[in-house]
């Protein structure tokens, strides 16, 4: 029975300790905001994000949402290995009168921090 014991507590030790030592998955991001500046109404504009896993578990990005239906996403759905490459692609199409707009995307994942926020910015102004 104390051998058993023995047994169970060195491998509970070793899968604990095996976990701790891996870091879960990650984003590092290029960059986390995009000004466009002066955006004519008569068309959409598009920014692409990309980014790296520098975690050692695969990346899964669950949801990609927006605050608006003027925003739309669409991003990377297959799991990115340690070291590869994601985006996630937000296009903008400007509707109503002239004004600055601010809009947030909002990203759910099994990173480390499964929450991250990215935004875009700009004016709209009147076609040319």
């Amino acid at each position: 029975m104390k051998k058993l014991i023995i047994l169970l507590t060195f491998v509970l030790g070793v899968t604990v300790t095996s976990f701790a030592q891996s870091k879960p998955a990650e984003f590092k991001f290029e960059k986390e905001t995009h000004d466009f500046g002066k955006v004519p109404l008569t068309g959409p504009v598009s920014v692409e994000f990309k980014f790296v896993n520098v975690g050692d578990a695969p990346l899964i990005l669950t949801k990609v949402e927006t605050t608006c239906g003027c925003t739309v996403p669409t991003y990377t759905q297959t799991p990115i290995k340690k070291g590869e490459s994601g985006l996630i692609k937000v296009t903008y199409t400007p509707a109503g009168s002239p004004l600055p707009f601010s809009k947030s995307i909002t990203i759910n994942s099994n990173a480390k921090t499964p929450t991250k926020v990215l935004y875009i910015k700009g004016e709209t102004v009147a076609g040319k």
